[in-house]
């Protein structure tokens, strides 16, 4: 992990994570949680100089610095718990009740330094309560702070604790927790309670999209994408292709209705929410096509690719005339992608075969340009056929959708699991080029729209 505002970590006791783990319940009226939470200087190092919220308290932070950062989680905390649901990080893990005697506030720590991260989450194992510490610097930063009580949160929902499966998709949750407060409609009301602003997407595109043939989560040690992955999750919570099952509980639910101490991914708990009216297959593949254009219902995130845009990368394909193959090193492995932008001449219309001895999912992205919508044409075995007019673009969305899930430890990634799909593509009416950007200094690849 290296170090950088936005890299994190959670941290728990062992004998935390040793302790009797019951599945969480559907959390609790909010008439049984008091307007006043007590303090309990015993969760981390506690301290002397501290200025309190009614369900925080910041130490060694005092003014408008701590006044700040309080506003910030209680705000944090209103959208996530009080309006969406999420367990309240004033009860303890030990506990199986959504309801307690006594709540407790979370302490937040302002720390000097962290090694190798802007902040940290902790947790006590005697009291079942957690707390975060951050580098003073970034005490008011939302990526930071809020992340760091995304992991509380995640730690208090109690089920995904002490599971290597889900290990690596804590840092994308977390990242979705804070991209959701600081630039989602779902916190909007949260926001304008404690006055805090709009705030811009953390979307890193240059990985997501640059990178978006690794596997759907990886933590693999420097090259893996578990920070940048968090996507996904706004496309389950906003659902733009309305699956059944999905919605703006979709991520609580992830964690609420997995299967305990089971191991399994969340993955396999996503197909638990969908039942038999949709497939994991079917939803990881239109997410990624709806990644061509950033079209997963976050505006921040969409402003954010059309800004960055031709600053990202799409080498995935080999070839010349109509015929082309994925490139080894790109090929998409377990839910993974290749977007290939498609570059219009004119209007026309143009036929797409994809050939794998894999299964795998393809889409057609065509983005109009002047109302930025965007429709899709599922290629039904691989192959089909899409008019493109003047005032749009398109792109080739293929997804390494295999027939089963597997296990994996996002980790530790077996050969199973970054096993990458080869496959070719036939273009009938239209020409794969390879196009070298000096501007830029690297090659793109760009399907050209002959008209018919």
């Amino acid at each position: 992990m290296s170090p950088s505002k936005y890299a994190a970590a959670a941290l728990f006791a062992a004998s935390a994570l040793a302790t009797p783990n019951p599945q969480a319940s559907t959390p609790s009226a909010a008439s049984t949680e008091p307007s006043e939470f007590t303090a309990n200087p015993n969760v981390g190092a506690g301290g002397n100089t501290f200025t309190d919220s009614p369900r925080f308290r910041v130490y060694s932070a005092t003014g408008d610095e701590a006044d700040k950062t309080l506003q910030m989680l209680e705000s944090a905390y209103t959208c996530f718990v009080s309006d969406l649901g999420w367990r309240s990080s004033g009860l303890s893990y030990n506990s199986d009740s959504d309801t307690a005697d006594t709540w407790y506030k979370e302490n937040i720590y302002s720390v000097d330094s962290l090694d190798s991260a802007a902040g940290v989450m902790g947790s006590d194992p005697t009291t079942g309560l957690s707390f975060v510490q951050v580098v003073n610097t970034y005490l008011t930063d939302p990526s930071v702070t809020v992340h760091e009580y995304g992991h509380a949160l995640t730690y208090h929902a109690r089920n995904w604790v002490d599971q290597t499966a889900t290990g690596a998709w804590w840092e994308p949750l977390a990242n979705w927790l804070a991209d959701t407060w600081m630039t989602s409609d779902l916190c909007a009301s949260a926001r304008e309670r404690y006055s805090q602003p709009t705030g811009n997407s953390i979307i890193e595109l240059k990985k997501v999209i640059g990178d978006s043939y690794q596997v759907i989560v990886d933590g693999s040690v420097d090259s893996g994408n578990y920070y940048q992955s968090w996507p996904i999750l706004t496309y389950l919570t906003n659902n733009p292709d309305n699956f059944t099952g999905l919605g703006q509980d979709a991520v609580l639910r992830l964690n609420l209705e997995y299967e305990v101490g089971s191991n399994e991914t969340p993955l396999h708990t996503l197909q638990r929410l969908l039942g038999n009216r949709a497939t994991v297959q079917q939803v990881v593949g239109r997410y990624w096509a709806h990644m061509a254009y950033v079209d997963i219902g976050s505006e921040a995130a969409n402003r954010a690719f059309l800004e960055q845009r031709e600053t990202l990368g799409y080498e995935n394909l080999d070839g010349s005339g109509q015929s082309y193959t994925v490139k080894a090193a790109r090929q998409p492995q377990y839910f993974g992608a290749n977007i290939n932008p498609i570059q219009v001449s004119g209007e026309g219309s143009v036929s797409v075969t994809v050939k794998s001895n894999s299964a795998f999912t393809a889409t057609l992205a065509v983005r109009n340009k002047d109302s930025g919508a965007v429709r899709y044409v599922d290629l039904e075995n691989g192959s089909g056929e899409v008019t493109v007019d003047g005032s749009e673009e398109a792109s080739l969305v293929v997804v390494n959708t295999p027939a089963k899930l597997i296990q994996y430890d996002p980790f530790k990634l077996s050969s199973e699991a970054t096993s990458g799909l080869d496959y070719a593509v036939q273009i009938t009416g239209g020409e794969l080029l390879g196009i070298w950007d000096s501007d830029r200094g690297r090659s793109l690849n760009f399907l050209v729209v002959v008209p018919m």
